[in-house]
């Protein structure tokens, strides 16, 4: 059993129409057909969405992916209409809600791996793959790889887990012209984003990406290189063999592994709230990422702190 602890109900909005509540975001549609694509202060672990939210989380998130967009604008169109919210809209949504061209998503997840580490390394210790891919010998928690590689997952509901998957079953899926797409443009903004961030002292670990078609075109979805949608490590700390440091909800995760949790991960209990501090911690890295990654300082107010 998984899923939401204490799912919210959805906020009812003039002239909007709520489509889905997510594990973080919140989805409605205007009257026109667009989207408004809502981030809020929830967060998951172990496919759980906890009861307890982490300060200004959705607000970073969504400052973050609108940085990124921007820095891979030359690489791949990016769904984002506006940053101006409805007229209805409620003043909580200031600097969290982005209004977005209504797609064709295509259902698969579109991870790329420069470092083993996650459900990766799980796979290498049994096999010496990842999603079928061959890799060397003498790889370990953490180990950067020969060269980045696309793992695709299947997308599951919330509660449940992604499924990785071969590439050549996505291309049996989804078919094989829109599967090398897929590949061709993940590992492209990969590659981009790890080089970005690199030069900011930060190692792009992994990431996953979703994509849709307006048309014939595939375009950059939903959020884009956060802390709840990659591994960022801090690059002077990185040492193979071990767990790394990181920018996002590993606080979190331990905390919840902890016997100060008093959370068994195997009952089918629902997590317990998260401590102040675990809280404050958590919040603190999403912000770090976000100061490392972009150079700006941090403002809830808006885009790029304006």
């Amino acid at each position: 059993m998984s899923g939401f602890v204490d799912k919210p109900e959805p906020l009812q909005v003039p002239g909007l129409v709520h489509l889905h509540t997510g594990k973080v975001r919140d989805l409605y549609q205007t009257g026109s057909g667009d989207l408004v694509m809502v981030a809020s202060d929830r967060i998951s672990a172990f496919d759980w969405v906890l009861p307890t939210e982490i300060p200004d989380k959705g607000r970073v998130l969504t400052q973050l992916s609108l940085w990124w967009f921007d820095q891979l604008a030359d690489l791949a169109p990016n769904h984002v209409i506006s940053t101006e919210l409805p007229a209805a809209a409620p003043a909580e949504w200031e600097g969290r809600a982005l209004v977005c061209r209504s797609l064709a998503m295509v259902p698969v997840e579109c991870v790329a791996r420069g470092y083993l580490t996650g459900s990766g390394l799980l796979e290498y210790r049994e096999s010496r793959t990842v999603c079928g891919l061959a890799l060397p010998e003498g790889l370990a928690d953490g180990s950067e790889l020969p060269a980045a590689i696309f793992t695709p997952a299947t997308k599951a509901a919330v509660g449940e887990h992604d499924e990785n998957v071969s590439y050549e079953e996505v291309a049996r899926q989804i078919g094989a012209d829109t599967a090398a797409q897929l590949r061709q443009a993940t590992l492209a903004v990969y590659s981009r984003a790890r080089d970005i961030a690199r030069d900011r002292g930060i190692i792009l670990a992994d990431t996953k990406f979703e994509f849709g078609f307006d048309g014939d075109t595939l375009v950059l979805a939903d959020e884009v290189l956060t802390p709840d949608s990659s591994r960022f490590w801090p690059a002077d700390q990185w040492q193979p063999g071990r767990s790394q440091p990181s920018y996002d909800k590993q606080f979190v995760r331990n905390w919840l592994t902890s016997p100060e949790s008093g959370w068994d991960r195997a009952s089918e209990q629902p997590p317990p709230e998260l401590p102040q501090d675990v809280r404050e911690a958590t919040s603190a890295k999403y912000v770090e990422a976000y100061e490392r990654l972009t150079g700006l300082a941090w403002s809830p107010k808006g885009a790029n702190g304006a």
